[in-house]
């Protein structure tokens, strides 16, 4: 079970957490850090990489302030207040030791390591203040990364067993998302929204029965709610499925969560914390019934179009073409082609201007920013007539960019500029739904 930022965000929250965790089945419960420490955590490490220190102890010191509130109302008994108390302390004299010394990419993920670190020992001591037989599983201890960056899922699946075989007489544990160590053995993370690649990877390593994840929300929806109204929650997704709607936007569910529980055949479960009752979207290898399940729409892309005369009939260009990407460690999103020329998208331009100068040699660039993908998803049969028909009649009126059909049978992807995400979306809905 992985609960995110909003779920244990205050003492209130992790009160209800920890209803829904305490039951007879044994199970690892991962938590990410409380909401908005994230974030107060980059800003430290910010000021400190300016050598700004008052800019950093004003950050640090409000955060403590917060955390020494929570604990008076988390606990109820003076020992367990004073053991929250002497805990804040602790990890608040770890953070203020870095504005005393050189501060690197190193102590940085040490500072952003501290917010999963304090949730789930504030967890642990609430439910065993309660009674509860739980334990701290620390993440530090089995979840590592190789050479590669990727995790090392031998190592964690070997160590992750043995400690549970020597604490059987446990049923209920609690561990951080997010936190790793590197293939160097320094802490590491798995980037933002890992809490979920976290659940992921503990899932596959112990062949769990089901991994759930809860969010402020019940499940999945048809298309975002931010910008549509009416969304409905969808009760059952394939692994492909899920896949491609977390990749193009759908916030809900992180991209690289997927893998591992399709790889196990573990199914997933999206939860609302808010409403425990709630059904959910259920992922698993199954398929879901052919038909259009969902809409997503991918913000922060940026389309390139290469034109060259040369292209006709010549082997190799796109090869040529696809090594520069490579060489920039810069993923392809969409592309599409034509006899004279290719279009591709990339959701990164940190390294547009030098990917940019080396096409130069190929033909002419052209470069449009501040695009979105929107992406329909389901179950989208190839024999089937009527899905294409169906969206482009949605999208009459809204100019679109690039599309991208065929690749799998699972996606439709289309391109437009920013400023039509919204009536895309809406159009789509109103059609399709």
């Amino acid at each position: 079970m992985k609960f995110g930022g909003t779920s244990v965000g205050s003492a209130e929250r992790m009160k209800e957490v920890a209803r829904l965790i305490v039951d007879k089945e044994r199970k690892i419960v991962v938590l990410s850090a409380m909401a908005g420490t994230t974030n107060s955590l980059v800003d430290i490490a910010n000021y400190l990489y300016k050598k700004n220190h008052d800019g950093a102890n004003e950050v640090i010191s409000r955060l403590e302030r917060l955390y020494n509130n929570e604990v008076e109302a988390l606990f109820s008994t003076a020992e367990y207040k004073e053991k929250g108390h002497a805990l804040v302390l602790s990890h608040f004299d770890y953070i203020k030791s870095f504005t005393k010394d050189v501060f690197t990419v190193f102590e940085e993920k040490s500072i952003l390591a501290q917010g999963e670190l304090l949730s789930t020992a504030l967890m642990n001591f609430y439910l065993n203040e309660q009674g509860y037989n739980s334990m701290l599983l620390p993440a530090l201890d089995f979840m590592r990364t190789n050479k590669n960056g990727e995790p090392d899922s031998p190592f964690i699946k070997e160590n992750l067993n043995t400690f549970l075989d020597e604490n059987k007489g446990y049923d209920l544990f609690i561990t951080q998302g997010y936190i790793c160590r590197n293939a160097f053995g320094e802490i590491d993370n798995l980037q933002r929204g890992g809490s979920d690649y976290s659940a992921s990877l503990i899932g596959a390593a112990i062949s769990a029965s089901e991994i759930q994840i809860w969010t402020d929300i019940d499940g999945m929806h048809n298309n975002d709610p931010r910008y549509v109204e009416n969304t409905r929650s969808i009760s059952h997704l394939s692994f492909d499925e899920a896949a491609e709607l977390a990749y193009f936007g759908a916030k809900i569910l992180h991209p690289t969560s997927v893998l591992p529980a399709k790889l196990g055949n573990i199914p997933v479960r999206l939860l609302n914390t808010l409403d425990p009752k709630a059904k959910g979207t259920l992922i698993s290898a199954e398929e879901s019934h052919a038909g259009i399940a969902a809409v997503a729409a991918k913000d922060g892309i940026t389309a390139i179009r290469i034109k060259s005369g040369r292209m006709l009939l010549a082997y190799g260009f796109l090869r040529q073409i696809f090594e520069i990407f490579e060489s920039y460690k810069t993923p392809i999103d969409m592309i599409t082609t034509s006899e004279v020329g290719v279009s591709v998208t990339i959701d990164s331009d940190k390294h547009l201007e030098d990917i940019v100068d080396s096409i130069r040699k190929f033909g002419t660039v052209e470069v449009d920013r501040d695009q979105v993908i929107v992406c329909v998803v389901g179950h989208l049969v190839r024999d089937n007539k009527g899905y294409a028909n169906k969206i482009f009649e949605a999208l009459k009126e809204i100019p679109v960019r690039m599309i991208s059909y065929g690749g799998s049978d699972h996606n439709i992807s289309l391109l437009v500029a920013s400023d039509h995400k919204k009536d895309a979306l809406r159009a789509l809905s109103a059609k399709l739904f």
